[in-house]
């Protein structure tokens, strides 16, 4: 296993509503998955602590979105260890998984094209204390507000993003999983979802992040860990960015 290393952020005050900066939220060991007779993961280890924004880094196909829909419990074909806040949640379905506090954003983003802004946001249940209000949720994305009335369809990429990641937060949920947030959208969209999740960051979210686009992690990522047919090949906190760059260059191609 990647050793873990420590940051500044580790040491962080967090909201109320989450666990102490530092503490483990997230413990992934051995994890593998198939889908069907594939064999996709192959032994991935990682942690991820309270606060942080932890950022799996990995070209196409390397097995970093198959990672959060294992977490999530959606790939049912799945072993090793997998423990929220201590908790071993290695074989409990997505709902269970849910009603922890742990949400997924999906790459795809899920968008009810015949439903409109509104009940789109309003659709999934607050599943725990703490969900965000319609206000909050706006103050976060104004647009959102002023596209209330418009079905999914009229959407733009960078609303539909900006609304999947809405949805997950009306749900109470304090551990976000975002796969690719910032796929296909123009730079000052991904600008605005960069703010976004630096902001929920400093409210005490935790966050799992797919990416890869790197400069855009870096901008915000406490830790990164690069996976690669299936394993975690290799892992740094954000300090030791700069003498990693040829690494990942190497690993990613940046």
């Amino acid at each position: 296993m990647v050793e873990t290393m420590t940051t500044a952020s580790d040491a962080a005050a967090a909201t109320p509503s989450a666990q102490p900066a530092g503490d483990v939220v997230l413990s992934v060991q051995n994890l593998q998955a198939w889908y069907g007779e594939s064999h996709i993961l192959h032994g991935i280890d990682f942690e991820v602590r309270a606060g942080e924004v932890v950022t799996l880094l990995g070209r196409n196909g390397a097995g970093k979105t198959t990672t959060l829909k294992s977490i999530m419990g959606i790939i049912p074909k799945r072993s090793g260890s997998i423990r929220f806040e201590g908790k071993d949640i290695s074989r409990a379905s997505s709902d269970k998984i849910a009603r922890q506090g742990v949400a997924i954003c999906p790459e795809e983003r899920g968008i009810f094209a015949s439903l409109d802004v509104r009940e789109n946001l309003m659709l999934p249940p607050q599943v725990r204390p703490g969900g965000l209000s319609l206000e909050q949720i706006f103050e976060l994305f104004p647009n959102l507000k002023e596209r209330l009335k418009s079905q999914g369809t009229k959407l733009s990429g960078g609303e539909q993003q900006m609304l999947a990641i809405a949805r997950i937060l009306r749900t109470g949920a304090r551990f976000l999983m975002l796969d690719e947030p910032t796929e296909g959208l123009a730079p000052v969209i991904i600008q605005q979802i960069g703010h976004t999740i630096q902001r929920l960051k400093n409210e005490g979210f935790t966050i799992l992040l797919v990416e890869q686009n790197f400069r855009f992690a870096a901008t915000m990522a406490d830790r990164y860990y690069i996976v690669e047919h299936g394993k975690i090949i290799d892992g740094f906190a954000n300090s030791e960015l700069s003498a990693n760059m040829d690494k990942l260059h190497s690993y990613l191609g940046v």
